[in-house]
């Protein structure tokens, strides 16, 4: 937990708390987003996995990005996560998201 600390430069353990919380919360967030939305686009488990586990990816990359803000900003951790999401965002090589 201490190197973790450092890496996100948090002094408190109160603060990593909050930030494993939102982390769950997005996560399991975007997951139940998903299912709504293959439906809506009529794809189904039954089309197999080649056609099903790519596309609810593809829906929930996108969902998390905004919920992970959006619950950061919550739990009053906006800046932390707005940060993360710049980094991520950067590492994927859609840093041009951004005119920083």
């Amino acid at each position: 937990m201490r190197k973790l600390k450092e890496r996100w430069n948090i002094n408190s353990n109160l603060r990593l708390i909050i930030i494993f919380v939102v982390f769950a919360i997005t996560g399991s967030t975007a997951a139940k987003f998903a299912a709504p939305i293959t439906d809506a686009f009529g794809i189904t488990k039954e089309m197999g996995w080649i056609v099903y586990w790519p596309f609810r990816i593809l829906i929930i990359f996108p969902v998390y990005q905004v919920l992970l803000v959006f619950f950061g900003w919550l739990f009053g951790e906006f800046e932390f996560f707005w940060e993360f999401e710049k980094k991520m965002l950067k590492f994927l090589k859609l840093g041009f998201l951004f005119n920083d």
